[in-house]
């Protein structure tokens, strides 16, 4: 499945890498492209994966994930 979402609080290319590098450790995640001008990242993974487990990861690298409503 592909998962798009908003990430908050990057501000330059080492903060889209750092983005990417932790989505790409979540079990069950096989791609992560993260777009730093449109503040989004698109992830491809299994149905296992959930929000919450992206959200982690992405709160865990310093950054905020928004799925739709979500704040």
């Amino acid at each position: 499945m592909e998962k798009t979402f908003t990430v908050k609080g990057m501000t330059c290319m080492n903060c889209a890498n750092h983005v990417k590098e932790a989505l790409l450790k979540v079990d069950g995640v096989t791609s992560a492209k993260v777009d730093l001008e449109q503040k989004k990242a698109t992830i491809e993974a299994d149905s296992t994966v959930s929000d919450k487990a992206l959200k982690d990861a992405v709160s865990d690298a310093g950054y905020k994930a928004k799925f739709g409503f979500f704040k």
